[in-house]
């Protein structure tokens, strides 16, 4: 098996057409871009830098890969608009592979790790408790013991859609009465998770980020209760991102990095929109590595990051 041998035609297909509106989107607007153009010049660089700003790729990455371009065809001195896709994928690939955005082979943890600790932290809204219950889908699926932990107590539908997701993967939800410190029920669950010798313990959070100081607190309690039970979690503390909000998950990104030590994102609803360019914005302006992508409804659809398979699916093998 290759080093991509992974990612087998299911998935590959359910790629395509998660990102067939960004594909679409971007593919248009280069079109445009180098109609009756032969030579890529000034002009269709100035285009093609519209094309990645409004494709949500933002302003500062889009910068970086007109660069990046530029310096090719100043060296390959004539560079054709019909090589333009294949440098931007090029360009665009190796852009990701810099940013710590590394593919992982299944989900997998590290087996020095035991729990292996998830806090997953985003806006209400974003698809924060959906990505819970599916990551919980894809560990059981592999082998693993998993817990989750419902330190959402400000909102009881985030509790219960919480539970109805246990219930649906089948794996204990920890839970306290509403209103509850977020804090003790992640340390019930960590404490109930390694008397259980669970492998991973995934921990939901408020979403609320009108008060960034009250956040900031908030998320340092959760993490210092758990090290009385875990000294290094957690481990991870994944960010969800709706794609399809575009530059607005930018600003969240850059709140929620603020408050936190995010080391992972979550980029979801990519299905829906053609958005998906934001995925490159985010991984090159953070430099934390995208981890999973949400490409639909469904409780396979979310994805293992594969920058390679990621930019094969938006500019073509």
């Amino acid at each position: 098996m290759g080093i991509f041998g992974f990612f087998n035609k299911e998935k590959k297909e359910t790629l395509d057409k998660g990102l067939s509106k960004t594909k679409e989107n971007i593919f248009s607007k280069l079109t445009r871009a180098i109609a009756g153009k032969s030579k890529v010049d000034d002009d269709v660089l100035d285009d093609l830098e519209e094309v990645l700003i409004t494709s949500d790729v933002g302003v500062d990455t889009t910068l970086k890969i007109i660069r990046r371009i530029e310096d090719r065809v100043a060296k390959d001195k004539y560079v054709t608009t019909d090589e333009l896709t294949a440098i931007l994928r090029d360009e665009i690939a190796q852009l990701l592979s810099e940013n710590k955005t590394e593919d992982m082979d299944g989900f997998t943890i590290p087996a020095d790790k035991k729990p292996y600790v998830i806090m997953v932290v985003g806006v209400n809204g974003v698809g924060k408790t959906t990505t819970i219950g599916k990551l919980a889908y894809q560990f059981k699926k592999a082998g693993k013991k998993v817990y989750l932990g419902a330190a959402d107590t400000f909102r009881a539908a985030a509790v219960e859609q919480l539970v109805i997701w246990g219930g649906r993967v089948d794996v204990p939800v920890i839970k306290q009465k509403m209103g509850s410190d977020p804090a003790s029920v992640a340390f019930d669950t960590l404490n109930s998770a390694t008397a259980n010798h669970a492998d991973v313990v995934i921990i939901d959070t408020a979403g609320r980020l009108h008060n960034k100081v009250n956040l900031m607190n908030e998320l340092t309690k959760i993490k210092n209760v758990m090290k009385k039970v875990v000294p290094d979690a957690p481990h991870e503390i994944l960010l969800v991102l709706d794609g399809s909000t575009g530059q607005n998950a930018f600003e969240q990104a850059k709140q929620f990095t603020a408050a936190t030590e995010v080391n992972a994102l979550a980029v979801t609803k990519l299905d829906g929109t053609a958005k998906g360019g934001v995925v490159i914005g985010i991984s090159d302006q953070f430099r934390i590595p995208v981890k999973y992508i949400g490409l639909g409804e469904g409780i396979e659809d979310l994805q293992l990051f594969n920058k390679k398979e990621f930019v094969n699916s938006l500019f073509g093998e």
